[in-house]
């Protein structure tokens, strides 16, 4: 089967997105790790796909698939780039629309500077719908909030770290930590994406508080690993930064990762996140998808 697609990325965040408008291309777990695979198929973090309107009021519908084939619920840089590409392939004239994921509705604002702002929506913190089920672990108050300590079974002895929880529509674990860049993300980040508190795994955030209006993020996405930035990962380090006392409200926190900068703002309790990013076309093409591949 060959099939056409548009490679974009957001502050290094890397998507294929496929055009679904008018027909489906009937696609499984394999035909997706084959597209997201950077040796044999057009390489990506995630696929994005671009279906009609499931109900009245929304204006499309955005589903989203990682690297190793799995639908999540959602990805705060696919956004924009799904909202840059609707606008330049003609689908729609609108600067602002509404889009149903399976994580809610997002409603993404084309700018004239060429980002696009996302209402990515009111974060979650009730743990049961992260989900988070710490079981009889107790949580430990850090500036008003809570934290929760995670046993890592680390090579040679065992490592305890300490997370904020909170979904945005899809479930992350936020650690503070000194120094980003020097950060044991490709040691704890598949740990934490898999411990058992987690029931649906989770992306593992690791953010260093410049100041009260920056910070330097790394994640380790779940179904992806590392990526060079992470949209909804950048909108819940900053929900914990604030929760924790550690960053301000209602006014944008910049987000520096190894992708770029992103600008994140929370009001608190109650509102929405909004950020505000970069949606860029790299190419487009066509790929033949073999009919032979494994479900394994």
């Amino acid at each position: 089967m060959r099939i056409p697609f548009t490679k974009m990325q957001g502050a290094g965040n890397d998507f294929v997105v496929l055009d679904e408008t008018r027909n489906r291309f009937g696609l499984g777990t394999a035909q997706y790790r084959f597209l997201a695979d950077r040796h044999f198929g057009v390489g990506a973090d995630q696929i994005l796909t671009v279906r009609p309107s499931p109900v009245p009021g929304i204006d499309f519908e955005y589903l989203i698939h990682n690297a190793d084939g799995a639908e999540v619920e959602q990805c705060g840089n696919g956004a924009r780039c799904f909202a840059r590409f609707v606008r330049d392939a003609g689908l729609t004239q609108k600067d602002a629309i509404r889009v149903q994921t399976r994580g809610g509705v997002i409603e993404p604002v084309l700018k004239s500077d060429g980002r696009v702002t996302v209402n990515m929506g009111t974060p979650v913190f009730e743990l049961a719908r992260i989900p988070f089920i710490p079981g009889l672990v107790p949580s430990e108050s850090h500036g008003g909030w809570q934290q929760w300590p995670l046993l890592l079974a680390t090579p040679g002895h065992d490592t305890v770290v300490r997370v904020a929880v909170v979904s945005m529509g899809n479930p992350h674990a936020v650690q503070l930590v000194d120094d980003a860049d020097a950060a044991p993300v490709l040691q704890q980040g598949p740990l934490i994406e898999s411990h058992p508190f987690f029931p649906n795994r989770v992306n593992a955030g690791f953010m260093q508080v410049l100041n009260r209006r920056q910070i330097l993020l790394r994640v380790y996405e779940r179904g992806a690993g590392e990526t060079l930035a992470c949209g909804s990962g950048a909108c819940a380090a900053v929900v914990a930064g604030i929760r924790l006392g550690l960053l301000d409200a209602d006014i944008d926190v910049y987000v520096q990762t190894h992708g770029g900068e992103l600008a994140i703002a929370w009001a608190g309790d109650g509102a929405p996140v909004m950020m505000t990013g970069p949606a860029t076309t790299v190419f487009q093409g066509e790929i033949e998808i073999p009919d032979d591949l494994p479900n394994a």
